[in-house]
């Protein structure tokens, strides 16, 4: 049997993490490896996201293939609802939701393309959604200014972190930027559409 480097047990750790807790990939690699550091495992350059969702896409597979398909497309007809709720904010979907590794403890996460970031935040009080102010730190730029709704699932009997991620309309011109292997980190209402289409035809 071939032994694991050091990067690989950080990625299937890291994927354990995401799955049972919900968390985010970058702050997950960086737990991952500490945790395994303090058990003796050394050092290990961490890895990459891809490799990170190979190991979250085996896991589900193994452990969670009867519950996480409902689960998954719950969350992506929330996404669904809420995309078209924030139309006039260009939302894209992103995360675990869109590249289908979602689980019902995972965050709703879209990104919103506005003139003035303002303006979405005072579309959500005149609709009279409630909502916590974040931001997301970047490195060698500005962070970005997030909002947060517990937004209701009933496909899901509860309710699930939506976070609005707001960046300057310019930046749009990046989002469909893909991955090392070609596949997009987010897709628009269009996309989500159709994949909800192709699931429901399989």
């Amino acid at each position: 049997m071939r032994t694991m480097s050091r990067a690989e047990a950080v990625a299937v750790h890291a994927a354990r993490l995401v799955v049972d807790e919900g968390l985010e990939y970058a702050a997950t690699k960086r737990k991952a490896a500490a945790e395994l550091q303090r058990r003796g495992g050394g050092r290990a350059e961490l890895p990459s996201t891809e490799e990170v969702e190979d190991q979250v896409r085996e896991h589900l597979a193994i452990f969670h293939a009867d519950e996480q398909p409902a689960e998954l497309r719950a969350l992506r007809e929330l996404a669904r609802e809420w995309m078209r709720r924030l139309a006039p904010f260009r939302p894209h979907l992103s995360g675990a939701v869109w590249r289908g590794t979602a689980t019902r403890r995972s965050a709703l996460r879209l990104d919103l393309y506005c003139d003035d970031p303002k303006a979405a935040e005072i579309a959500l009080v005149n609709a009279d959604v409630r909502y916590d102010v974040q931001t997301q730190p970047r490195t060698g730029a500005e962070p970005v200014p997030m909002l947060v709704v517990q937004a209701t699932s009933r496909a899901l009997g509860q309710r699930v972190p939506l976070v609005l991620a707001l960046h300057d309309h310019l930046a749009q011109r990046g989002a469909l930027k893909p991955d090392a292997r070609g596949r997009s980190w987010r897709g628009d209402l269009a996309a989500l559409e159709r994949l909800l289409s192709s699931e429901a035809a399989t």
